[in-house]
């Protein structure tokens, strides 16, 4: 599938998202914490294998990187242009499986997870479904238990599904919809106080060193950052952003509670083979504040994540406006 985006009328972020749905052949279980992680190696393999010419040895120069879908969803580089002079561009997709972490699926049992995708213009629709398809058939989770992909819905701004993509034999690229627009022009009603629960392990650094305490004007700096890079590289543009003056206003929004945890364990690279720490802090925090401008970032971060290791599912907030 390819997609132009629209003009831009106002500043907004946009992004396509989707639900796989599949049916259990056998017994499936996903370890806690690990959904998201197991998901995303065993994908990345596959669409290698599917996408990849035969020759390639390392997609980061690879003479034809530029046209492979691979290297452009899976192993992107920058080479030093885009925001912040970063030299490698973040993947323009994110998981989100946390639901499935420590759960058995029996025989029969249908099981879903979401992916958003940020590259408006070629979201490679097709080499997802292909190798999720091919990852059920070869199984997941620690006992690779089979399983079938049925079904891939588009979502809706609501979360909910709106059109069919994939009926379980036919991609329907016709049918699809726009991508989800979220505008970033601010609340018109006065917002003075939030929640925002990180819902998977999150980790934030500020000068380079890791935060344990949410401040706002940390955490908004690395959502402004994050969706300022996805739509300089994938999405209509640069987001034109007072940069500095968001940056002082929410320095001055204050952190009031919180109740955050530090959840710690481990993955394995299946490149390397070694095993690498996988934490985070998750819980709620409030912060108060004249917050009107910056909720649709907030919301928009929902779909985005924010920090480290976003692709695994990292980093996930829900925004609850507090009265």
């Amino acid at each position: 599938m390819s997609a132009v985006p629209p003009l831009r009328q106002e500043c907004a972020f946009s992004l396509y998202a989707f639900r796989f749905t599949f049916r259990a052949q056998d017994p499936l279980y996903f370890p806690p914490a690990k959904a998201g992680n197991i998901i995303r190696g065993a994908f990345g393999t596959i669409f290698r294998k599917l996408a990849c010419v035969p020759e390639c040895t390392d997609p980061r120069t690879c003479p034809v990187r530029a046209s492979c879908p691979y290297a452009r969803m899976f192993e992107p580089h920058g080479e030093g242009e885009g925001p912040s002079g970063l030299a490698d561009r973040p993947r323009p997709f994110v998981f989100r499986a946390a639901h499935l972490d420590g759960r058995r699926v029996s025989p029969g049992e249908t099981f879903h997870f979401d992916v958003h995708i940020f590259d408006l213009r070629d979201p490679a629709l097709a080499y997802f479904i292909l190798s999720f398809a091919q990852l059920a058939r070869e199984g997941l989770g620690p006992g690779r238990g089979k399983a079938e992909l049925v079904r891939t819905d588009q979502l809706g701004e609501d979360g909910t599904p709106r059109a069919l993509a994939f009926d379980g034999s036919t991609l329907r690229a016709g049918s699809l919809l726009p991508p989800i627009s979220l505008s970033l022009e601010p609340s018109r009603r006065p917002v003075h106080r939030v929640r925002v629960t990180f819902v998977t392990p999150t980790e934030l650094k500020a000068g380079g060193e890791l935060v344990l305490k949410p401040e706002f004007g940390v955490l908004f700096a690395r959502i402004r950052d994050r969706l300022s890079a996805l739509s300089a590289f994938y999405g209509h543009g640069p987001l034109e952003l007072d940069f500095r003056g968001l940056a002082e206003r929410a320095a001055r929004v204050r952190l009031v509670r919180s109740s955050l945890r530090w959840t710690e364990t481990t993955r394995r690279s299946s490149k390397a083979g070694q095993e690498h720490p996988f934490g985070g802090f998750t819980g709620p925090v409030e912060y108060e504040g004249e917050l009107g401008e910056f909720l649709p970032y907030l919301e928009a971060a929902r779909w985005t994540g924010v920090g480290r290791q976003t692709v695994w599912g990292k980093g996930e907030i829900a925004v609850a406006v507090l009265e």
